[in-house]
Formats: C-alpha cells, sequence, structure tokens
C-alpha cells in the first residue's frame, strides 16, 4: 500500500497526498507576511481555517484549479462535509481575545480523513479549549499543533489537550523558525521541554510518509524542517 505522504511548507501550511494521488493544502499564507517561500504546487483540495487571516486562507495563491473549503463556514453549518471524497469536520474556534493588533479573528479547528488516517489542524486557536472542543480531538491519528504559544493556544493548554486525547502523532507548526517573519512565536524548544528526549522524532526533512499500521502509540512528537 502507497504511504500517505505529508509535507511542511512552514507556519501553518501542509500538504497531504492521498494513495490514490488526491491532495491536500492546508492554511495557505501570505508569502511577504510569515516569510516563508510560495507554494508552488497545486493541489486537488484547499481547506483554509479562515477566509480573513493573511496567513491561514490565501487559497487564490494555490497554483492550478481545486476545491476550496472554508472550515470556519463548515462548522457554523453543520460541523461537517464531504469534498472529493474527503469528510471533513469543523468546529469554531477564535483567535487569541486579547490580540494587541486586531479584533480577534473567528477561524475553524478541522480535522478529515485519509486513506483511514485522521489528521487535525487547530486552525488559528488563541484560547483555552471548551470541553467540546477538546473532545473534538478525540481519536485523531496526526495532530497538526499550533506550538508557537504567543497569539496562539498557550503550550501548557496544549499539552493538556495533547495528553487528554492521545493523537498518535504531534507535529508542531506556527512556531518561530530563522524564516518566520515575525518575531511573537517562540522557538521549538519551548514546545519540546514538554517532552522527554526519548518522545521525539525529527524528520531532518519537510516530508514525512505515514502508514495507518505503522502510527505509533503511545503520542510521539514529530519535528519537521520547511520546505526552502
Amino acid at each position: 500500500m502507497t504511504p500517505v505522504k505529508l509535507k511542511w511548507y512552514g507556519h501553518a501550511a501542509f500538504r497531504i497526498t492521498s494513495e490514490t494521488g488526491v491532495s491536500i493544502i492546508t492554511d495557505p499564507y501570505t508569502p511577504e507576511g510569515v516569510g516563508y517561500p510560495p507554494i508552488r504546487e497545486g493541489a486537488d483540495l484547499v481547506i483554509v481555517s479562515s477566509e480573513t487571516d493573511e496567513a491561514h486562507s490565501r487559497h487564490d495563491l494555490i497554483p492550478g484549479q481545486h476545491t476550496t473549503v472554508n472550515a470556519l463556514h463548515v462548522a457554523q453549518q453543520g460541523g461537517q462535509c464531504v469534498a472529493l471524497g474527503v469528510p471533513i469536520r469543523a468546529i469554531q474556534a477564535m483567535e487569541i481575545i486579547t490580540h494587541p493588533e486586531h479584533e480577534p479573528d473567528q477561524n475553524g479547528m478541522y480535522r478529515f480523513e485519509v486513506d483511514g488516517i485522521q489528521i487535525a489542524h487547530m486552525g488559528d486557536v488563541g484560547n483555552p479549549l471548551t470541553d467540546d472542543q477538546t473532545a473534538f480531538f478525540n481519536d485523531v491519528d496526526v495532530l497538526l499543533a499550533l506550538a508557537g504559544d504567543v497569539f496562539t493556544i498557550a503550550l501548557d493548554e496544549l499539552k493538556r489537550v495533547i495528553d487528554a486525547t492521545r493523537p498518535r502523532i504531534v507535529v508542531p507548526m506556527h512556531f518561530r523558525t530563522l524564516t518566520y517573519k515575525p518575531r511573537n512565536t517562540r522557538w521549538i524548544e519551548s514546545f519540546l521541554s514538554y517532552f522527554d528526549d526519548s518522545q521525539v522524532d525529527f524528520a531532518f526533512g519537510y516530508e514525512v510518509t505515514l502508514h495507518k499500521a505503522n502510527l505509533p502509540e503511545p503520542t510521539r512528537v514529530l519535528v519537521m524542517d520547511y520546505v526552502r
């Protein structure tokens, strides 16, 4: 069986490719705003957590024709949909209430299934999760987790959610790197300090393959590089 491929472009943008070749891009960004290169690959499906946050919504910058799903709209209209055969669920969230730069942006946290692997994306949530929001991440195989602490979910709260929902793999995103233009997020070491070294793996690259049968248990953290 061909594995699922997971690629990190930087910030909150990933590309997931299924066994059959269906490709999904999450939360594409504005390159000039975040400092990561333009996303030069197309996709069949683009999922965004917001339509107003330019760091999470730029489906228009993805090359070629694609179907776009706004997770916030899905959350507001029943909480689930199917796009190109991919089942998607979403729940409403909000940026940090005390955002110093603008009114907090409404967005959607979302999850979808690819080749039997449940993948969840935390959108741009900035506040402690409610019981319903926490339960939304139950039975997730891969959690794409906001690990920058500042302006997004606090690391103490993120660790609580991880411990409560026990995803098989946690892939950190949205943290400070040498490329990332904003300087208001923490380096990856702040997030990793919540785990023993024995729980952390390093991809040493921007793409990994995932096999449903080989997903670890208990939870492991997988640190990826970003596309140059």
